[in-house]
């Protein structure tokens, strides 16, 4: 009864780490159509309005050739209507499709029944190469994340097309400093973010003001002699139109911020925006050397990842990483880092055998050499239950076996009379006395 509860599956709690799967293509079709909305409504104005025209053109003139052209440029418009739906249309079918492949590849996770069905060991797989898929994603390996899931045969189950249009503006941000990319997505998306609360879009306009305002210091601060003549006129002549140029950046900037940051409300960063048509990027007086900072753009590109993850339901870590600590977490005992304060005279060894100061056995994952760094800060795991072995014992290498489980194990292999040997290693293995093996003690 006990090993049919272990193995029995849990479909719900699987599905835990799988919320983002079906929330992404909602979103994507959501946002694809509000745009064939905003293009019909769009195109239905003009073309009324271009059908308008040409009737009146028609009743008041008597050149058939001029309401041609009108009915042609009306043609035109509505060809150029119904490609770009087409195209909506062809993005709406492939997102169907990947719904449909999600909720089928869902399914059949309900339809395993144990965890030591070899459907189950299949669908493990492909859910491994999906959060592979995602890792590499989030870390800019497009191409190698598109190889994996074409290889894997699961491109309708993983969404690299949106997660490389997240990066290119996030690579465009913090690499190229040019803010417009991020503000056509923020004018795509304007409602959701209006309605999110975002501060995205201010920060993207905020930056545009201290470029212009940088722009303008720069320019209006340098001298140019190089050009100089003897008595120096022709230098003075290129720095007057230095200045000239940087009094209009300055004013393109008053501008700018009168109409895209005066509305916001926040009348402490105003005032700091403000401050800096007074004080130059070289001055490094505080707080205005903050706002000049190039970590800026690395602060926006971070912004619009965190926002993009949001909008889109995505978990701001790697799907990879979270399953990995849950796995972590569910293993973790007290004893897992006690070798680090308390010595101990049990056989140090890795995962793969080879001795290490930190590890206290081989068996244990947590304790290895390969995972004991990253599990170091992962809570440990709450157990409603207990499923060890009521008569715990040690061998002298470090196992835990149940006593009757071990004593069933030597006398089928045929060790002798007051002998043990260790199930893993076999008959090839080392041998103890009976009375070298320890009782264990639960604490």
């Amino acid at each position: 009864m006990a090993e049919l509860t272990t193995t029995k599956l849990n479909a719900e709690s699987h599905l835990l780490l799988d919320q983002p799967l079906l929330r992404m293509p909602h979103e994507l079709s959501r946002r694809n159509q509000k745009t064939a909305q905003r293009y019909v409504e769009n195109g239905t104005k003009d073309a009324l309005s271009a059908l308008s025209a040409a009737t009146k053109l028609a009743s008041k003139s008597s050149d058939p050739a001029a309401t041609l052209a009108s009915l042609d440029g009306l043609i035109s418009k509505m060809t150029g209507l119904k490609r770009k739906l087409e195209t909506l249309h062809e993005e709406e079918m492939r997102l169907h499709r990947s719904n449909r492949a999600r909720l089928s590849h869902l399914q059949d996770l309900h339809e395993v029944q144990s965890l030591v069905d070899v459907k189950y060991d299949e669908w493990s797989r492909t859910r491994l190469s999906r959060l592979l898929v995602d890792y590499l994603l989030r870390e800019g390996y497009s191409e190698s994340a598109a190889h994996l899931a074409a290889s894997q045969g699961i491109e309708e189950l993983v969404d690299v097309d949106a997660f490389v249009a997240c990066y290119k503006i996030e690579r465009n941000l913090r690499e190229e400093r040019n803010t417009q990319a991020a503000l056509n997505w923020c004018k795509e998306n304007s409602k959701e973010l209006r309605k999110q609360g975002s501060m995205l879009e201010f920060e993207l306009r905020l930056q545009q003001y201290i470029e212009l305002v940088r722009q303008g210091h720069e320019a209006g601060g340098g001298n140019t002699d190089s050009d100089m003549d003897g008595d120096g006129m022709h230098g003075v002549s290129l720095d007057a139109r230095a200045r000239e140029k940087g009094e209009e950046k300055l004013v393109e900037a008053r501008v700018h911020a009168k109409k895209y940051l005066s509305t916001s409300g926040d009348f402490e960063l105003l005032g700091k925006a403000a401050g800096l048509l007074a004080y130059r990027p070289w001055d490094q007086v505080k707080p205005y050397s903050d706002l000049y900072s190039p970590d800026r753009w690395t602060h926006l590109a971070h912004l619009f990842l965190t926002t993009y993850h949001t909008l889109y339901s995505l978990p701001p870590r790697p799907l990879l990483h979270i399953a990995l600590s849950a796995g972590l977490s569910a293993l973790k005992t007290p004893a897992c880092h006690a070798a680090e304060t308390a010595p101990t005279t049990m056989p140090l060894t890795s995962s793969s055998g080879h001795p290490h100061p930190i590890a206290s056995t081989s068996v244990c994952p947590i304790c290895s050499t390969e995972l004991n760094e990253l599990a170091r800060n992962v809570p440990y795991a709450h157990h409603s239950k207990s499923l060890v072995e009521s008569d715990p014992i040690v061998l002298p290498n470090g196992r835990v076996y149940g006593k009757e489980r071990l004593r069933l194990f030597n006398e089928k292999v045929g060790v002798e009379n007051g002998w043990v040997r260790d199930p893993v290693e076999g008959l090839g293995g080392e041998k103890w006395k009976e009375h070298e093996v320890r009782k264990v003690f639960i604490m």
